[in-house]
Protein backbone atom coordinates (compact mmCIF):
# COMPACT_ATOMS: atom_id res chain seq x y z
CA UNK A 1 0.00 0.00 0.00
CA UNK A 2 1.08 3.76 -0.69
CA UNK A 3 1.93 6.17 2.34
CA UNK A 4 2.24 9.11 2.57
CA UNK A 5 0.48 12.17 1.37
CA UNK A 6 -1.20 12.55 -2.21
CA UNK A 7 -0.25 15.63 -4.24
CA UNK A 8 -3.68 17.65 -3.60
CA UNK A 9 -2.93 17.16 -0.52
CA UNK A 10 0.28 18.26 -0.52
CA UNK A 11 -0.36 21.37 -2.61
CA UNK A 12 -3.18 21.66 -0.26
CA UNK A 13 -0.74 22.11 3.23
CA UNK A 14 1.91 24.31 0.89
CA UNK A 15 -1.06 26.74 0.17
CA UNK A 16 -2.08 26.95 3.51
CA UNK A 17 1.60 26.95 5.10
CA UNK A 18 1.65 30.19 2.46
CA UNK A 19 -1.36 31.26 3.83
CA UNK A 20 -0.17 31.34 7.33
CA UNK A 21 2.92 33.37 6.79
CA UNK A 22 1.01 35.87 4.84
CA UNK A 23 -2.10 35.79 7.59
CA UNK A 24 0.60 36.22 10.68
CA UNK A 25 2.39 39.11 8.91
CA UNK A 26 -1.17 40.39 8.32
CA UNK A 27 -2.34 40.34 11.81
CA UNK A 28 1.13 41.49 13.77
CA UNK A 29 1.33 44.90 11.42
CA UNK A 30 -2.68 45.33 10.81
CA UNK A 31 -4.73 43.67 13.02
CA UNK A 32 -2.58 43.57 16.07
CA UNK A 33 -2.21 47.53 16.13
CA UNK A 34 -5.99 48.04 15.27
CA UNK A 35 -6.89 46.16 18.69
CA UNK A 36 -4.27 48.09 20.61
CA UNK A 37 -5.89 51.09 19.53
CA UNK A 38 -9.07 50.19 20.27
CA UNK A 39 -8.31 49.29 23.73
CA UNK A 40 -6.00 52.53 24.00
CA UNK A 41 -8.64 54.23 23.32
CA UNK A 42 -10.72 53.57 26.46
CA UNK A 43 -7.57 54.94 28.76
CA UNK A 44 -6.32 58.30 29.63
CA UNK A 45 -3.22 60.21 30.56
CA UNK A 46 0.06 60.48 28.77
CA UNK A 47 1.87 57.55 27.15
CA UNK A 48 3.84 56.74 30.35
CA UNK A 49 1.38 56.32 32.80
CA UNK A 50 -2.09 55.43 30.87
CA UNK A 51 -4.69 54.00 32.74
CA UNK A 52 -8.33 53.35 32.38
CA UNK A 53 -11.26 56.19 31.69
CA UNK A 54 -13.38 57.09 34.45
CA UNK A 55 -16.46 56.50 32.75
CA UNK A 56 -14.75 54.12 30.16
CA UNK A 57 -16.32 56.00 27.83
CA UNK A 58 -14.84 59.14 28.27
CA UNK A 59 -12.76 59.70 25.27
CA UNK A 60 -15.91 58.82 22.72
CA UNK A 61 -17.56 61.63 24.80
CA UNK A 62 -15.08 63.93 25.03
CA UNK A 63 -14.87 64.47 21.01
CA UNK A 64 -18.75 65.78 20.40
CA UNK A 65 -17.82 68.21 23.47
CA UNK A 66 -14.20 69.54 21.38
CA UNK A 67 -15.52 72.64 19.69
CA UNK A 68 -11.99 72.11 17.73
CA UNK A 69 -12.74 68.46 16.78
CA UNK A 70 -16.18 69.01 15.78
CA UNK A 71 -14.97 71.86 14.04
CA UNK A 72 -12.36 69.75 11.96
CA UNK A 73 -15.40 67.51 11.39
CA UNK A 74 -17.05 70.39 9.54
CA UNK A 75 -14.02 71.39 7.60
CA UNK A 76 -13.33 67.78 6.98
CA UNK A 77 -16.94 67.42 5.07
CA UNK A 78 -16.86 70.40 3.70
CA UNK A 79 -13.74 69.33 1.72
CA UNK A 80 -15.57 65.98 1.20
CA UNK A 81 -18.87 67.69 -0.16
CA UNK A 82 -17.12 70.45 -2.43
CA UNK A 83 -14.10 68.49 -4.02
CA UNK A 84 -14.63 64.96 -4.39
CA UNK A 85 -18.07 65.36 -6.91
CA UNK A 86 -16.11 67.89 -8.92
CA UNK A 87 -13.04 66.02 -9.29
CA UNK A 88 -15.16 62.76 -10.37
CA UNK A 89 -16.82 64.29 -12.99
CA UNK A 90 -13.73 66.02 -14.13
CA UNK A 91 -12.16 62.60 -14.31
CA UNK A 92 -14.54 61.17 -16.01
CA UNK A 93 -14.57 63.98 -18.55
CA UNK A 94 -11.10 63.84 -19.27
CA UNK A 95 -11.61 60.06 -19.27
CA UNK A 96 -13.72 60.06 -21.97
CA UNK A 97 -11.90 62.77 -24.02
CA UNK A 98 -8.48 60.56 -23.94
CA UNK A 99 -10.32 57.61 -24.46
CA UNK A 100 -11.07 59.09 -28.46
CA UNK A 101 -9.02 57.34 -30.82
CA UNK A 102 -8.47 59.90 -33.26
CA UNK A 103 -6.85 61.94 -30.74
CA UNK A 104 -3.42 62.98 -31.63
CA UNK A 105 -0.95 62.79 -28.92
CA UNK A 106 -3.27 60.82 -26.49
CA UNK A 107 -0.90 59.35 -24.51
CA UNK A 108 1.14 62.57 -24.41
CA UNK A 109 -2.15 64.22 -22.60
CA UNK A 110 -2.50 61.62 -20.41
CA UNK A 111 0.98 61.47 -19.24
CA UNK A 112 0.25 65.22 -18.27
CA UNK A 113 -2.98 64.30 -16.68
CA UNK A 114 -1.49 62.07 -14.61
CA UNK A 115 1.63 63.36 -13.27
CA UNK A 116 0.38 65.92 -10.86
CA UNK A 117 -0.41 62.18 -9.29
CA UNK A 118 3.26 61.21 -8.97
CA UNK A 119 4.76 64.29 -7.14
CA UNK A 120 5.24 63.34 -3.66
CA UNK A 121 2.22 65.05 -1.35
CA UNK A 122 5.10 67.11 0.60
CA UNK A 123 6.50 68.69 -2.03
CA UNK A 124 3.27 69.37 -4.34
CA UNK A 125 2.04 70.88 -1.01
CA UNK A 126 5.24 73.15 -1.09
CA UNK A 127 4.22 74.40 -4.43
CA UNK A 128 0.81 74.85 -4.13
CA UNK A 129 2.30 77.17 -0.68
CA UNK A 130 4.67 79.42 -2.92
CA UNK A 131 1.91 79.82 -5.67
CA UNK A 132 -0.29 81.16 -3.39
CA UNK A 133 1.89 83.12 -0.79
CA UNK A 134 0.99 86.96 -0.61
CA UNK A 135 3.62 87.53 -2.88
CA UNK A 136 2.95 84.69 -5.22
CA UNK A 137 2.57 84.16 -8.90
CA UNK A 138 -0.80 83.36 -8.59
CA UNK A 139 -1.43 87.65 -6.70
CA UNK A 140 1.30 88.72 -9.72
CA UNK A 141 -0.90 87.15 -12.34
CA UNK A 142 -4.10 88.40 -11.60
CA UNK A 143 -2.35 91.96 -10.61
CA UNK A 144 -1.34 91.98 -14.16
CA UNK A 145 -4.39 91.09 -15.55
CA UNK A 146 -6.34 93.71 -13.56
CA UNK A 147 -8.54 91.23 -11.57
CA UNK A 148 -7.48 92.41 -7.79
CA UNK A 149 -6.26 95.48 -6.81
CA UNK A 150 -4.03 94.30 -3.94
CA UNK A 151 -2.36 91.06 -3.04
CA UNK A 152 -4.67 88.64 -1.54
CA UNK A 153 -3.34 86.68 1.52
CA UNK A 154 -4.93 83.38 0.02
CA UNK A 155 -3.60 81.33 3.31
CA UNK A 156 -4.21 83.67 5.82
CA UNK A 157 -8.29 83.83 5.23
CA UNK A 158 -10.81 80.86 6.48
CA UNK A 159 -12.30 80.90 3.09
CA UNK A 160 -9.28 81.56 0.67
CA UNK A 161 -7.49 79.05 2.11
CA UNK A 162 -10.17 76.32 2.26
CA UNK A 163 -10.31 77.44 -1.42
CA UNK A 164 -6.50 76.73 -1.93
CA UNK A 165 -6.81 73.07 -0.08
CA UNK A 166 -9.24 71.89 -2.21
CA UNK A 167 -7.99 73.34 -5.68
CA UNK A 168 -5.18 71.64 -4.69
CA UNK A 169 -6.85 68.39 -4.04
CA UNK A 170 -8.46 68.68 -7.27
CA UNK A 171 -5.27 69.06 -9.29
CA UNK A 172 -3.83 66.42 -7.80
CA UNK A 173 -5.97 63.49 -7.91
CA UNK A 174 -8.30 64.38 -10.91
CA UNK A 175 -5.71 62.53 -12.71
CA UNK A 176 -5.58 59.56 -10.62
CA UNK A 177 -9.57 58.51 -10.29
CA UNK A 178 -8.82 59.25 -14.43
CA UNK A 179 -6.94 56.52 -14.57
CA UNK A 180 -9.61 54.26 -13.74
CA UNK A 181 -12.25 55.68 -15.73
CA UNK A 182 -10.17 54.83 -18.81
CA UNK A 183 -9.22 51.60 -17.65
CA UNK A 184 -13.25 51.05 -17.66
CA UNK A 185 -14.06 52.58 -20.88
CA UNK A 186 -11.49 50.52 -22.82
CA UNK A 187 -13.65 47.51 -22.01
CA UNK A 188 -16.43 49.31 -23.42
CA UNK A 189 -17.10 47.40 -26.64
CA UNK A 190 -17.02 50.27 -29.24
CA UNK A 191 -20.01 48.33 -31.04
CA UNK A 192 -22.14 49.42 -28.37
CA UNK A 193 -21.62 53.01 -29.42
CA UNK A 194 -21.98 52.26 -32.95
CA UNK A 195 -25.57 50.76 -32.19
CA UNK A 196 -26.20 53.90 -30.13
CA UNK A 197 -24.86 55.89 -33.63
CA UNK A 198 -27.43 54.09 -35.94
CA UNK A 199 -30.02 54.60 -33.50
CA UNK A 200 -29.66 58.72 -33.70
CA UNK A 201 -28.32 58.73 -30.09
CA UNK A 202 -26.61 62.11 -29.50
CA UNK A 203 -22.95 62.43 -27.92
CA UNK A 204 -25.06 63.40 -24.68
CA UNK A 205 -27.41 61.10 -24.75
CA UNK A 206 -24.69 58.29 -25.39
CA UNK A 207 -22.54 59.51 -22.24
CA UNK A 208 -25.41 59.44 -20.13
CA UNK A 209 -27.24 56.50 -20.99
CA UNK A 210 -24.44 53.91 -22.24
CA UNK A 211 -21.18 55.11 -20.57
CA UNK A 212 -22.00 56.01 -17.19
CA UNK A 213 -24.17 53.01 -16.34
CA UNK A 214 -21.53 51.21 -18.11
CA UNK A 215 -19.35 52.71 -15.65
CA UNK A 216 -21.16 52.53 -12.49
CA UNK A 217 -18.91 50.03 -10.65
CA UNK A 218 -16.06 52.07 -11.19
CA UNK A 219 -17.76 55.38 -10.37
CA UNK A 220 -18.79 53.85 -7.12
CA UNK A 221 -15.18 52.38 -6.23
CA UNK A 222 -13.41 55.95 -7.04
CA UNK A 223 -16.54 56.87 -5.33
CA UNK A 224 -15.52 54.98 -2.08
CA UNK A 225 -11.68 55.52 -2.64
CA UNK A 226 -12.53 58.87 -2.48
CA UNK A 227 -14.67 59.73 0.81
CA UNK A 228 -11.66 56.98 2.18
CA UNK A 229 -8.73 59.53 1.34
CA UNK A 230 -10.87 62.73 1.93
CA UNK A 231 -11.82 61.83 5.25
CA UNK A 232 -8.35 60.68 6.36
CA UNK A 233 -6.86 63.65 5.01
CA UNK A 234 -3.85 65.00 6.18
CA UNK A 235 -0.83 66.63 4.30
CA UNK A 236 -2.73 69.33 2.65
CA UNK A 237 -3.59 70.49 6.02
CA UNK A 238 -0.59 70.59 7.82
CA UNK A 239 2.01 71.63 4.91
CA UNK A 240 -0.54 74.28 3.21
CA UNK A 241 -1.98 75.77 6.07
CA UNK A 242 -1.47 74.13 9.58
CA UNK A 243 -4.84 74.16 10.25
CA UNK A 244 -5.00 78.00 10.59
CA UNK A 245 -5.78 80.33 10.51
CA UNK A 246 -7.40 79.82 13.98
CA UNK A 247 -7.74 75.96 13.49
CA UNK A 248 -10.60 77.00 10.48
CA UNK A 249 -9.16 74.77 8.17
CA UNK A 250 -7.57 71.77 10.45
CA UNK A 251 -8.85 67.63 9.56
CA UNK A 252 -9.59 65.01 11.47
CA UNK A 253 -6.80 63.26 10.87
CA UNK A 254 -4.61 67.10 11.89
CA UNK A 255 -6.32 66.58 14.89
CA UNK A 256 -5.45 63.19 15.65
CA UNK A 257 -1.84 63.82 14.97
CA UNK A 258 -1.82 67.29 17.30
CA UNK A 259 -2.89 64.95 19.94
CA UNK A 260 -1.00 62.44 19.60
CA UNK A 261 2.35 63.65 18.59
CA UNK A 262 2.33 67.65 17.90
CA UNK A 263 1.14 69.29 21.35
CA UNK A 264 3.83 68.34 23.31
CA UNK A 265 1.53 65.77 25.21
CA UNK A 266 0.98 62.50 23.71
CA UNK A 267 -2.95 61.60 24.82
CA UNK A 268 -2.78 58.75 22.54
CA UNK A 269 -6.36 57.44 24.39
CA UNK A 270 -7.82 60.18 22.85
CA UNK A 271 -6.72 60.42 19.68
CA UNK A 272 -7.44 56.71 19.23
CA UNK A 273 -10.49 57.22 19.82
CA UNK A 274 -10.60 59.68 17.55
CA UNK A 275 -9.11 57.58 15.38
CA UNK A 276 -12.03 55.39 15.14
CA UNK A 277 -14.44 57.64 14.79
CA UNK A 278 -12.84 58.27 11.24
CA UNK A 279 -12.69 54.23 10.55
CA UNK A 280 -16.62 54.18 11.42
CA UNK A 281 -17.38 57.13 9.63
CA UNK A 282 -15.70 55.50 6.28
CA UNK A 283 -17.06 52.30 7.23
CA UNK A 284 -20.99 54.35 6.94
CA UNK A 285 -20.34 56.30 3.97
CA UNK A 286 -18.56 53.05 2.17
CA UNK A 287 -21.75 50.88 3.13
CA UNK A 288 -24.37 53.51 1.91
CA UNK A 289 -22.22 54.13 -1.63
CA UNK A 290 -22.77 50.32 -1.97
CA UNK A 291 -26.15 49.69 -1.11
CA UNK A 292 -26.98 53.05 -3.21
CA UNK A 293 -25.04 51.86 -6.04
CA UNK A 294 -26.12 48.06 -5.92
CA UNK A 295 -28.09 47.91 -8.63
CA UNK A 296 -29.19 43.87 -8.32
CA UNK A 297 -32.40 42.93 -7.18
Amino acid sequence: MKTGKSVTAKQKTAGWMFLAIASIMIFIFSFYPMVSALIMSFKTGSAASMKWANPITFNYTRMFQDKTFMKSVGNTFLYLIIQVPIMLVLAILLAQLLNNKDLKFRGLFRTMVFLPCAISLVSYALIFRTLFATQGLVNMTLMNMGLISENINWLGQTDTARFVIIFALIWRWTGYNMVFFLAGLQNIEYSVYEAAKIDGATGWKTFWHITVPLLRPVIIMTFIMSINGTLQLFDESVNLTNGGPANTTITMSHYVYNNAFGTGVANFGYASAMSFFIFILVAILAFINLKVGDTRD
